[in-house]
């Protein structure tokens, strides 16, 4: 499995206990609809391994406690500590509407309705405090938060998201 067929589901922040369990900080907003997985991939050495769930349920907001078969002491958590887990893309739920999924919009190309025709979505930088669209335009990169007061529709069909950004805002990057 490549990490490209896959979604980030979170990480294995601690042990829980010294038989191998370990708890893992999913980045979800509906933590519960991963709660009893059969299987989750976990990132070794920039591969993914197929690890097989022997059990696993909620503990706290957004940790899931999972015992790993095969992972049997404290030692072997350690092993996989601070690993990065993941899950084939097939396994996220299907939104609909003007929700979507960051990977799912990369290619997409974003029209104002005042300014016309911007350029392609290339990435989405979510490291700040407001994602942003990471728009090319013949080699000008331009920024517009991804805010749902400016987005005013999504066509998955043409692949085309139209928002409706402030007066000036793409102007400051031509």
């Amino acid at each position: 499995m490549k990490k490209d067929d896959c979604f980030y589901l979170g990480k294995i922040v601690k042990k829980y206990s010294f038989k191998g369990e370990v708890l893992a900080k999913l980045d979800t907003d509906q933590p519960d609809i991963y709660e009893h997985l059969d299987a989750i991939f976990v990132e070794h050495k920039n591969n993914l391994i197929p690890f097989f769930v022997e059990r696993s349920q909620l503990h706290k907001s957004k940790l899931l406690r999972i015992k790993f078969e095969d992972v049997e002491t404290e030692e072997d958590a350690d092993g996989i500590l601070k690993s990065d887990l993941y899950l084939p893309l097939e396994f996220l739920p299907k939104l609909e509407g003007d929700k979507f999924y960051f990977h799912e919009v990369i290619g997409f190309s974003i029209e104002d309705k005042n300014y016309g025709k911007v350029g392609i979505i290339k990435a989405i930088n979510d490291s700040t405090s407001q994602a942003l669209f990471e728009i090319d335009r013949n080699g000008i990169e331009i920024l517009i938060p991804l805010n749902d007061e400016f987005i005013v529709k999504i066509d998955r069909a043409n692949k085309v998201i139209i928002v409706d950004t402030p007066e000036g805002l793409i102007d400051l990057y031509l």
